[in-house]
Order: structure tokens, then C-alpha cells, then sequence
């Protein structure tokens, strides 16, 4: 089996967390993992804009397979929702700018996968993602753990059709 490069994004205006981990078969191993985060005075589309640029700079260096990002749940505020939904947009692009295939993760799959319970608390994913990657220390902050959280999802979820004219989670 080949091995393959996944990068899992949790994106955010103030932070994107991201995730970087080689599958190869059945084991995963952790190759970076972080946060993005734009100054909170710059005005939005700056923000968006160094997001893009800092996830042009991982795309390059680390050279991922795939991008699995996590989609926006429904927020009370439907301005917090359109904002994280373009975040979302701004990381999909950089993944198709390097023509990466990118797959969405609701927060409530990942929990899912990762914990075993889709009402998990942070530090319950990130007791998790240390013990799946065998790290040495849990990864922070929460928004770098929710991201290799998203990649190991992604990493271990076969491609099903989802609904009648949705053959794959590609987004």
C-alpha cells in the first residue's frame, strides 16, 4: 500500500489549526502540526488572506495527498457562520491550487471517530489524537489537535456514497 500524506484543516478567522500525518496502512504518524493565526486587529480579508498565504507555504513543504477540513456546524450568529465558511473556502482553494482532492468532516464525525462519542469534550479528542499518534505530549492548542483529529478521520473513513449523486465526501 502506498503511503499517503493527508492534511487535516480546522479552519477559523482567528485561528486555523492544521495537521499533518502520513498514513501508511493501518498506522498513522504525525508530521507537523499547528496553528495559523492572523493578527485579530487586521481586518478580514487580510486574515483570509494570511491564511492562504501560510497554507500555500505547508502545501509546498509538505507536499499532502489530500485536505480534509472540518465544515461549519450552524452557528446562532449566521456573520460567525459565513465568516468560518470562508475560511473553509480560502483553505479549499490553497488545497486546489497544489490540485488536492479536499473531503469536509462535520465536528460531531470527527468526535465520532476519534472518541467514540460525537459529544466529546476537547480534552477527550485530545487524549485521543495523543494516543493514536503515540506522542509524547498532547498536541497544542486544541484547534492543532481538532486538526489531526480531522486528518485521522479522514485517514481511516472509506470512500461510501453518501447520497444518490454524492459518490465521496470530496468537497
Amino acid at each position: 500500500m502506498k503511503k499517503k500524506v493527508i492534511i487535516g484543516i480546522d479552519p477559523g478567522t482567528r485561528i486555523t489549526g492544521y495537521g499533518i500525518i502520513v498514513v501508511n496502512g493501518n498506522s498513522y504518524e504525525p508530521l507537523d502540526f499547528g496553528c495559523i493565526r492572523p493578527p485579530v486587529n487586521y481586518i478580514l480579508s487580510d486574515r483570509y488572506h494570511i491564511i492562504y498565504s501560510s497554507l500555500q507555504e505547508l502545501l509546498k513543504k509538505f507536499s499532502p495527498d489530500e485536505m480534509a477540513l472540518e465544515t461549519p456546524f450552524i452557528n446562532k450568529n449566521p456573520q460567525s457562520t459565513l465568516k468560518l465558511g470562508i475560511a473553509m473556502g480560502t483553505a479549499l482553494l490553497a488545497a486546489k491550487m497544489h490540485k488536492m482532492r479536499v473531503f469536509g468532516y462535520s465536528p460531531r464525525e470527527v468526535k465520532c471517530f476519534i472518541t467514540g462519542t460525537g459529544k466529546a469534550e476537547k480534552f477527550q479528542v485530545q487524549n485521543s489524537v495523543t494516543r493514536l499518534l503515540s506522542l509524547k505530549s498532547a498536541p497544542e492548542p486544541f484547534d492543532a489537535t481538532d486538526a489531526l483529529a480531522i486528518a485521522l478521520c479522514h485517514a481511516a473513513t472509506p470512500e461510501v456514497e453518501l447520497l444518490p449523486n454524492q459518490k465521496t465526501r470530496e468537497l
